[in-house]
């Protein structure tokens, strides 16, 4: 078992890593030419000119001020300088509140390490139970619960512990819903004009014979929202030609680097080779071929546009609609439209740069079977994967690997070698396993057919942490028990194994302390330095930038991806939670990568990340709801391992907690939850009466006629139909032109077909 010297020099190990890490990163921050990787938030801002234009040649690469290398940790006073509301005027409030969820760690677990260290350890150090057993345990082991004797009084201590912990925890998490509620509710009201307010999407219309969907869609929405319809925007399948965009885009590339290739050196030809990845195949000049290759797709993407354009088959039964105000949006979105509850079904709609275009094109009604063949999926993504995580826990347990290669016994035995076996490779081989998750789990999601980016990361981010509660948590204390006291199994009766498994529960501490150690403490330090998109970054600076424009692009803000970075978050609180009366040693590590990676991405927010949209803190439900989770797991794994201690007073107790922790869930559903899934409609008025009073001659159809055009068709205006008329939009509306021969859906007639008897009602005087 690995003791608190080894920890201690894996913590050694991944805190001069960090370091490193820092100073590297302080020391390439303010040079000159890695400006705009370091930078780049306020490039795309405009707010920031590039050094390089001024000074000497040496001073445009290398920073020749000396006093600035003596402030290289300033950074960090800088990151938490900018007050909360300007950031989220700098960065939106998507990022702003995905900063309070490490602020939100700090707030449950300084109490907590600061209350477990001062009543816990001392009541665990002062027993001698583990010295008299015949466990595997190591010095880290005589500070938690493992230490306290079977059916000792003071379990009362680690109850009440229980009970304090879990109370401090609802406390922080009420009044941060209700703070996070707020702020949504607020810089909804406070933000400009965006098109999502006013538009919702409208899916599963129904076919009819007589009409196409955009006439359908504008017949339905004139007569049964008559006073507020404005316009709307049919959704093509434009996929295919959305690929061959993309395969123009590529193409342009290479020429551009082709051309910039010719220009340094005019004399010497520039040649490609038209096989494989260009390893063969007949050599041909490179600019001739991109340009040819350039102007064949330009053709088929023309022709391929008006196919998608002309054919009814690539018309989705779907469209974005717009209204004149927020309130007649929100009571579309949020009311069913028809007697049939799967037809006409509408949801707000996504801001234009959240929409994931490609999931459009998948009819609705094939969703459900799509769900369900993701989650049997990843079902089995899940559990196979335990397999590969009991190996890597084999990594922590010294006698695993001499069973293993006994030629590798002299090394291992080794006083350093052992502490760095048992303290930093098991978190890092678990990293990388975990690598290329990610992408796996967003493609499963993609496949579920989610039509806006945040809900493809709150899907992904969800899946992302039932993994690693499964394998990461749950699978490390299951096999890593079984590795460490497989001899103890074997050589006790059956009726001494609950105990044993109960004991071994804490003893996995040490693993999550060197995981902490890595994936949080270096990690942390890791993202910072940003090492990928410096590196290619100078090699598109080097090879394909022309203008100052190219060097714009070539930069790589990134963004803050909360399908990945949450779910580790949550680890943490679950980590933290669980342990937090059981081996309490494990705290101030948490404490640590919370505080740490406060400032970390607070600085890369202000000035890195550029987010790709804004959803007003719409994941911050499913943040509270997994901390709600990992707070009933602690308490339930708590009661099972007081079961084994012979605590029957104290264990009963216990089930209260639980209890009360679903119903606080349930109480902050029902009281702030609707904020974040609903508009209310009291705001929405507020916010259409002051607009109404400030612009009286408001052209809301110039806002709203292209924003929810494809971005495939964006490029050629004249593809798409505009209309400058500011005064339409406010006129009553007209009566409702239809094409039906069938009058079972139509309430009022129209310009068309004039007034029939088969009508529902009469416009001319009542009935005849």
């Amino acid at each position: 078992m690995a003791s608190i010297s080894d920890i201690g020099v894996g913590a050694a190990i991944n805190i001069l890593s960090a370091f490193a890490f820092f100073i590297v990163f302080a020391l390439l921050r303010i040079q000159p030419v890695n400006d705009r990787v370091y930078f780049p938030k306020w490039y795309i801002k405009g707010l920031r000119g590039s050094p390089l234009s001024n000074g000497a040649m040496v001073g445009r690469i290398v920073n020749l001020d000396f006093r600035s290398y003596l402030k290289f940790l300033n950074w960090m006073v800088a990151a938490l300088r900018m007050p909360e509301p300007e950031l989220i005027d700098h960065a939106g409030l998507d990022s702003a509140v995905y900063l309070r969820i490490y602020l939100l760690g700090l707030k449950i677990f300084v109490p907590i390490a600061c209350l477990a260290f001062t009543i816990l350890v001392p009541v665990n150090w002062t027993n001698g139970t583990l010295e008299h057993s015949s466990l595997n345990y190591s010095d880290i082991d005589k500070l938690s619960i493992s230490n306290i004797p079977v059916g000792s009084r003071r379990f009362w201590t680690h109850l009440v512990m229980a009970y304090v912990f879990t109370f401090w925890t609802c406390y922080v998490l009420r009044k941060e819903y209700e703070n996070v509620a707020l702020m949504r509710l607020h810089f909804l009201a406070s933000e400009n004009r965006r098109p999502d307010q006013f538009t919702v999407i409208v899916r599963n219309v129904p076919p009819d014979p007589d009409e196409s969907v955009s006439e359908l869609v504008e017949h339905f929405f004139l007569v049964n929202h008559p006073e507020h319809y404005l316009n709307h925007q049919i959704v093509y399948d434009a996929n295919k030609l959305s690929k061959l965009v993309e395969e123009k885009k590529k193409m342009q590339n290479w020429l551009d680097f082709y051309q910039l290739k010719r220009s340094r050196n005019q004399s010497k030809r520039v040649t490609v080779k038209t096989g494989f990845l260009g390893l063969w195949g007949d050599k041909v000049d490179a600019i001739d071929y991109y340009s040819s290759k350039i102007e064949s797709l330009s053709k088929e993407i023309s022709l391929e546009m008006d196919k998608t354009m002309n054919d009814p088959k690539s018309i989705m039964p779907a469209a974005f609609v717009s209204f004149k105000s927020r309130w007649g949006a929100a009571v579309c979105a949020q009311t069913e439209q028809s007697r049939n509850p799967t037809i006409w079904l509408t949801e707000w709609a996504p801001e234009p740069r959240d929409v994931y275009w490609d999931n459009l094109a998948i009819p609705f009604v094939s969703l459900a079977i799509r769900r369900l063949i993701a989650g049997v999926a990843f079902f089995f993504l899940t559990f196979f994967f335990m397999i590969p995580i009991a190996l890597v826990q084999s990594l922590a347990n010294m006698e695993s690997i001499e069973k293993t290669a006994p030629f590798l016994r002299p090394i291992i035995e080794l006083k350093f070698v052992k502490s760095v076996i048992q303290g930093f490779l098991p978190g890092i081989a678990l990293k990388i396993f975990l690598i290329v998750l990610p992408s796996i789990l967003m493609l499963m999601s993609k496949f579920e057919g989610f039509i806006s980016r945040s809900s493809l990361e709150r899907r992904s981010a969800t899946k992302y942490y039932i993994f690693l509660f499964v394998n990461v948590f749950l699978g490390s204390i299951i096999t890593g028990t079984a590795f460490q006291q497989l001899n103890n199994f074997l050589h006790q009766s059956a009726n001494d194994i609950p105990k044993t498994i109960g004991v071994s529960i804490p003893m996995k501490a040490t693993f999550f302390i060197t995981f902490i150690m890595v994936d949080g403490w270096a990690g942390i330090a890791a993202e910072i330095l940003r090492l990928r998109p410096l590196i290619m970054y100078h090699l598109k600076n080097f090879f394909l930038v022309k203008t100052e424009k190219d060097r714009e692009e070539a930069m790589d803000p990134g963004n803050l991806e909360f399908n990945t970075g949450e779910p580790r978050i949550q680890l943490y609180f679950l980590l933290g939670l669980v342990y937090a009366v059981v081996t309490p040693l494990l705290l101030p590590f948490i404490v640590i990568f919370f505080g740490l990676a406060y400032v970390v991405y607070r600085h890369q927010i202000i000035n890195v990340y550029n987010q790709e949209y804004e959803s007003a803190a719409a994941f911050w439900p499913d943040v509270h709801r997994r901390v709600i989770v990992a707070l009933v797991v602690s308490q339930l794994l708590l009661m099972g391992l007081l079961s084994t201690k012979e605590a029957a007073q104290s264990t009963p107790l216990l089930i209260a907690l639980p209890i009360l922790t679903v119903w606080f869930h349930t109480f902050c559903k029902g009281r702030y939850e609707p904020a974040f899934v609903r508009y209310p409609l009291q705001e929405a008025m507020m916010k259409d009466t002051l607009e109404r009073a400030r612009e009286p001659n408001l052209n809301l159809k110039g806002l709203l006629q292209n924003a929810y055009v494809h971005p495939v068709f964006m490029h050629d205006e004249d593809e798409v139909e505009t209309e400058t008329d500011s005064e339409d939009w406010q006129k009553e509306p007209a009566l409702v032109p239809t094409k039906r021969q069938s009058r079972r859906n139509t309430p009022l007639p129209s310009k068309l077909s004039g007034p029939s008897s088969s009508s529902r009602f009469e416009v001319d005087g009542g009935v005849s």
